[in-house]
């Protein structure tokens, strides 16, 4: 069965590897990689409820945006949240769009007498202008895991992430490794999303139907 799924992303972030089929001349910005994520939609059942690139709503005031990206969040599956390195404003969290669309999507929200179940949240991450992956995750080939600098992140990402209530961990160099899905975020290289992206979901969908596993983060900082 097909998934409706929303896109929370930073547009104009071009601190981004280059897509193929660029000119010298042209940036590629995430939406570049937003709309590789609708091609990757053309024939199947999975259906994009984000914005579509050209979409203006410049001209429209804050609060009819957040009510348009209300209605698009409510009715989707899956929040994909595309992480950047240049994401993130110098601004409180509550005054960003990404982590509000991201603590909208968790919530469990009642319109209409209907009220939503908490979305699934995949994290696809971009690489940087150098193609590196290392602002954010690196793999650690001695204790063969992967470590995330979390402070990166936006804290309602942060917080929901090794946010499973019984851990599976070991020690390895005096840090903790954690086995299994220990995060409600479920969190992939580009690359691999590419490759796959229906395996992806699947994985942020099982989480989701096991969402009683996790300690959840539903709230801004200020």
């Amino acid at each position: 069965m097909g998934k409706k799924i929303f896109a929370s992303y930073k547009y104009s972030d071009d601190n981004v590897e280059s897509l193929p089929g660029k000119g010298w001349f042209e940036s590629t910005t995430v939406r570049d990689y937003v709309d590789k994520l609708e091609e990757l939609l053309v024939d199947e059942d999975d259906i994009y409820k984000g914005e579509s690139d050209g979409e203006d709503l410049s001209n429209w005031t804050e609060d009819d945006i957040e009510e348009h990206l209300k209605n698009r969040i409510y009715d989707s599956t899956i929040t994909i949240v595309f992480i950047s390195k240049g994401m993130k404003e110098n601004l409180p969290e509550n005054d960003q769009w990404i982590p509000w669309e991201v603590c909208y999507s968790i919530k469990e929200i009642t319109r209409g007498g209907r009220t939503s179940q908490s979305n699934a949240v995949l994290c696809v991450v971009i690489p940087d202008s150098n193609g590196s992956y290392e602002y954010i995750m690196s793999q650690d080939t001695e204790c063969n895991c992967t470590n995330y600098k979390t402070d990166f992140l936006f804290p309602i990402l942060r917080k929901n992430m090794f946010n499973v209530k019984e851990p599976n961990t070991s020690t390895c160099n005096n840090q903790t490794v954690y086995h299994g899905y220990s995060s409600y975020l479920h969190m992939v290289k580009w690359e691999d999303f590419e490759k796959d992206y229906k395996a992806q979901i699947d994985i942020s969908v099982y989480l989701k139907d096991n969402i009683e596993n996790y300690n959840l983060c539903k709230k801004l900082e200020s």
